[in-house]
């Protein structure tokens, strides 16, 4: 099961909220979801993202790909910096 890190729609017309989650990339946007991660609020200024790092990272030592929209929002969070850094630091003790 290849699994994707990336936003479900939530909200109403015209005022859309997403939520990060951890789902199966066969099933559908808004479909079923293995794990939520967080929240991202783009109608708010400056936009709101709540994420929880851990998890995100678990996830994605687990092998999970986040999608381009996401891996945006990781990074400007610093999650991607630090999931590259534990990862490098793993190949370093090898």
């Amino acid at each position: 099961m290849a699994v994707k890190l990336r936003l479900t729609r939530m909200g109403a017309k015209k005022a859309p909220r997403y939520r990060i989650v951890a789902a199966d990339s066969r099933s559908p946007r808004d479909g079923r979801v293995i794990d939520t991660l967080g929240y991202f609020d783009p109608t708010t200024e400056p936009e709101t993202v709540k994420v929880d790092a851990e998890k995100a990272i678990d996830w994605m030592k687990k092998g999970a790909q986040p999608s381009e929209t996401v891996r945006n929002i990781l990074s400007r969070q610093g999650i991607m910096k630090k999931y590259n850094d534990e990862k490098n630091v793993g190949k370093e003790k090898k």
